[in-house]
């Protein structure tokens, strides 16, 4: 119907011109009292053979028009000449021309940004490298000195590696192909893993970490999953001061990691997840990149897990985890 609508819309002024002509050569017949059969005969012949005229083209615009709905479902890149449909009217195939034109040039500047960006990908990869190897050596040059000021520069290294890792795992999720590896772990593994790396902040911010063995195993990926925790640990040791942070399971699937920090507003919590969005607490923190659980959002997604917040000004805020449990093997009776 809707080809049938445009088909008849486009021909309206050739049925219009035929039926006012039609009109005039019967009130000309009328006025001179001729014989009205020798209107109507012409009339009905040359309207049939009318009809048999639009029939024929609206069957030859119907392909083109079916070919033409196939290829706007298709990207640019795969649109070739011989999949353009010609056309009768030489205004029309002028049409054909420029769009193929368009289409080459939209295949030319896609291939061209295509490689500048694989290039950009591929320095800043081999840079996140590069600069963990200086960042290695700061380490070992520093880690016999134990002196509040060599604590505060390891602590400062520390978070220009957790950088380092922030900029590989943004370019990791962007690549064709992911590095997920599922296998069972201990979630307890995972979690000292991870609260390991921080032990200094704890240290250094007075900060009580309240943690238990939970004795899980789940199926994801360690260095995965390690690094969504290394990120939410991150925020709550940076936005909570002379408190504490707590570890736990709420549900038997559900972990929690809930801090007493300076929380995040109602307003900012539906879109805290999204990618570049700090709220009010990276205005106030103006180093904020709004890209940790942004990461965190999409990691978790292809690890097959779920993380959200809830959080209140001045009252902490909760990051709850679900995450695919291995389950017992249920044993049945012989």
């Amino acid at each position: 119907m809707d080809f049938l609508r445009k088909f008849l819309k486009s021909r309206r002024w050739e049925i219009a011109f035929y039926a006012l002509f039609l009109l005039i050569f019967f009130i000309i017949f009328w006025l001179e009292h001729v014989d009205l059969r020798a209107f109507f005969y012409p009339a009905v012949f040359c309207s049939v053979v009318g009809g048999v005229i639009l029939l024929v083209q609206g069957i030859q615009e119907k392909k083109s028009y079916e070919k033409i709905c196939v290829q706007k479902r298709m990207h640019a890149d795969v649109l070739k000449e011989a999949d353009l449909p010609h056309t009768g009217s030489w205004l029309e195939e002028e049409y054909r021309e420029l769009v193929q034109h368009l289409c080459e040039e939209t295949i030319s500047l896609d291939d061209s940004m295509n490689l500048k960006y694989q290039d950009m990908i591929d320095y800043y990869t081999v840079w996140a490298h590069q600069i963990k190897t200086p960042i290695a050596a700061m380490q070992l040059h520093m880690q016999d000195e134990d002196t509040p000021h060599a604590r505060q520069l390891r602590e400062e290294l520390f978070r220009i590696e957790q950088y380092v890792e922030m900029v590989l795992a943004y370019l990791r999720l962007d690549s064709d192909s992911t590095d997920y590896v599922f296998r069972e772990v201990e979630l307890d593994d995972l979690i000292r893993q991870a609260v390991r790396k921080f032990s200094l902040s704890f240290i250094r911010k007075k900060i009580k970490l309240s943690y238990e063995g939970l004795s899980k195993r789940v199926v994801t990926d360690e260095k995965w999953l390690v690094f969504v925790l290394e990120q939410v640990l991150s925020n709550a040791l940076k936005y909570t001061s002379g408190g504490s942070v707590c570890i736990y399971l709420e549900q038997e699937d559900i972990l929690c990691i809930r801090d007493t920090g300076i929380g995040i507003a109602e307003s900012d919590l539906p879109r805290i997840f999204e990618r570049g969005y700090t709220g009010f607490n990276g205005r106030t923190d103006k180093k904020a990149s709004g890209l940790g659980l942004y990461l965190c959002k999409r990691v978790c997604s292809g690890l097959g897990a779920e993380i959200s917040a809830e959080s209140a000004i001045d009252q902490g805020t909760t990051i709850r985890i679900v995450l695919p449990l291995v389950k017992p093997p249920v044993l049945t009776g012989m």
